[in-house]
């Protein structure tokens, strides 16, 4: 989806032989059947694009009411009977080629509601769009092209870069800084203050968080996530990282370029997480570690340490994931174990 797609909806229809040449692969039977949509192989019907691609699906396959099929070579025996069939060798990533072609994005109109709160000091380029009851505050910056959704709280001083997409109700607090091309789903909180106090006089005493929160260009963020700014220096996002739903980023987290942070993770604050880790859902990091680069974290795994570059761990307390498997096997063993213990010493 482009930054300034507000939806999609399937007003395209595509021949077959027309897919076969925008994805480069070799069409196999009718190349004028039409699709107007995209289906998994189970729900596909005569107007519909599917992909196969995984032998587990070969039930799927065969009784699947495509028109069309997008199939890698050694699987395309499971649907003859489709009437067109394009073998390529990443059926997924000829899928996304077609997407745009097939399901148009609308485009938001440039412009700014009437109903939305724009501060005399904001600077929103031309072409931006900002939607209903929307508020940008004093001194703001939104980038050429940017779409701001209805119900966006954009707070004084944030920096919005240029073909970046807030869906509704995405609040950035005062002070967040947004690159290019940043897609931000409903509801997401930017900027907001770290969990941080220190006890004194009988009570809990807030730290003041005066840092940042840095989102690089090219990320995409899920709806409710949070990410705190700073407490003195940044939290910070890297370039092309990807975002779930429901996750929680501490503050002053340095989170690396091109990383994969699923569902309902949370990364306690000042940690720092290198290139391209894959964090699975559920998964929770301590405060103050280090995860290297390439490291992945699996779900549910409870984070107490460093990760070396590299590695996969896993289990609760972490730990390598092969080491993991070998306690959790053991565990498992253990009512058996005692099970004979017991026997052994009541006996005569």
């Amino acid at each position: 989806m482009t930054a300034a797609a507000q939806g999609a909806e399937s007003v395209a229809a595509l021949h077959a032989a027309d897919i076969a040449a925008a994805v480069g692969g070799t069409l196999e039977g009718d190349g004028e059947v039409k699709v107007t949509r995209v289906a998994a192989l189970d729900a596909a019907d005569a107007a519909s694009l599917s992909f196969f691609n995984a032998a587990r699906y070969a039930d799927d396959a065969r009784q699947t009411a495509a028109a069309v099929v997008l199939v890698t070579p050694d699987l395309s025996r499971y649907v003859q009977h489709v009437p067109a069939r394009i073998v390529v060798r990443v059926p997924q990533e000829a899928m996304l080629a077609i997407l745009p072609l097939l399901y148009p994005p609308r485009m938001a109109a440039p412009g700014i509601h009437p109903s939305a709160v724009v501060a005399a000091s904001a600077q929103l380029a031309d072409d931006a769009t900002v939607g209903a009851r929307a508020v940008i505050g004093e001194g703001a910056v939104i980038g050429a092209r940017s779409v701001i959704s209805a119900g966006v709280t954009i707070g004084d001083g944030v920096t919005i870069g240029a073909d970046c997409l807030l869906h509704p109700h995405v609040t950035t607090y005062p002070g967040t800084v947004v690159g290019d091309r940043v897609q931000v789903h409903a509801g997401a909180v930017l900027g907001s203050d770290g969990f941080g106090y220190t006890f004194g006089n009988g009570a809990h005493q807030k730290i003041p968080h005066v840092g940042r929160c840095v989102i690089e260009s090219d990320v995409e963020i899920g709806a409710n996530t949070t990410i705190d700014r700073g407490s003195v220096g940044d939290t910070v996002i890297g370039a092309g990282t990807k975002i779930d739903n429901l996750v929680h980023l501490g503050h002053n987290v340095q989170l690396g370029k091109r990383c994969l942070v699923m569902a309902q993770v949370g990364v306690s604050g000042s940690t720092r997480i290198g290139d391209g880790v894959v964090i699975a859902g559920q998964a929770g990091l301590t405060g103050h570690v280090t995860i290297g680069a390439g490291a992945r974290i699996a779900g549910q795994a409870g984070v107490f340490g460093d990760i070396p570059a590299g590695e996969t761990w896993s289990g609760y307390p972490a730990r390598p994931h092969r080491e993991a498997l070998r306690v959790l096997a053991a565990a498992q063993r253990l009512p058996a174990i005692l099970k004979s213990l017991r026997l052994a010493k009541e006996k005569p």
